[in-house]
């Protein structure tokens, strides 16, 4: 136990276990905001820009994380489409902070978007032409209807999506880089840790992910049914 103690107080462990919070953050707000924009945007009338939208949105569900990495690299790389834009306004996404945020990001939008349209979908419209009837706009009615009755499959989605997020590797190695110290998560450092043959490292890093899940997991569960 005290080598197990001694181990968790290294920096080599201190550093993924930050980032892994961090981005679990960040990818929590994203996927929140991803789930309501998604869900007013990509239901109801279909149109060719919708279909696209939510074929892209579906990709990394059915695409393999390293393909999808591979995409995004050449999108977001230096010499990528949208990267070799940034590149010239200062502004790196590959092999930095940035990357593994993304990744994390796109990994479990699909577990988001799907469960809310889902759930938009098998709701009655006798509430939001109630709604339109009392001269509520679209916004309105999907702002202070729609949402209160999904509310329970939106936060399904994030519980789902967290998940996936928090254990990513196959597209974080493509964007991030797996560099030690800087673009290194909790489940990276497994994977190099078994890599190395160390698998008592690999176990310990292993149960405080599987600890910070159920902890995020109950918090998400516990704010659900309020």
């Amino acid at each position: 136990m005290e080598k197990c103690i001694s181990m968790l107080s290294l920096r080599e462990l201190a550093d993924p276990v930050m980032l892994t919070l961090q981005t679990a953050v960040i990818t929590l707000i994203l996927h929140v905001l991803a789930g309501v924009v998604s869900g007013y945007f990509l239901t109801g009338k279909k149109s060719v820009f919708g279909f696209i939208a939510d074929a892209l949105i579906t990709l990394p569900l059915v695409f393999p994380p390293i393909a999808t990495g591979f995409l995004l690299l050449l999108i977001l790389g230096r010499t990528g489409l949208i990267g070799s834009s940034l590149q010239q306004i200062g502004v790196e996404i590959i092999f930095s902070r940035s990357g593994v945020f993304i990744a994390s990001f796109t990994a479990g939008l699909p577990l988001v978007v799907k469960s809310v349209q889902s759930a938009i979908a098998a709701m009655s419209s006798s509430l939001s032409e109630a709604a339109w009837t009392l001269g509520k706009s679209r916004v309105q009615t999907y702002f202070f209807v729609v949402l209160p009755s999904i509310r329970h499959a939106l936060f399904t989605g994030l519980i789902l999506s967290l998940g996936r997020s928090l254990g990513e590797v196959g597209i974080t190695l493509m964007l991030g880089g797996n560099i030690i110290g800087k673009t290194e998560t909790v489940s990276l450092a497994v994977y190099n840790a078994v890599f190395e043959g160390n698998f008592e490292k690999a176990a310990i890093l292993s149960s405080l992910l599987g600890i910070l899940s159920l902890a995020m997991f109950y918090g998400l569960k516990k704010i659900s049914s309020t």
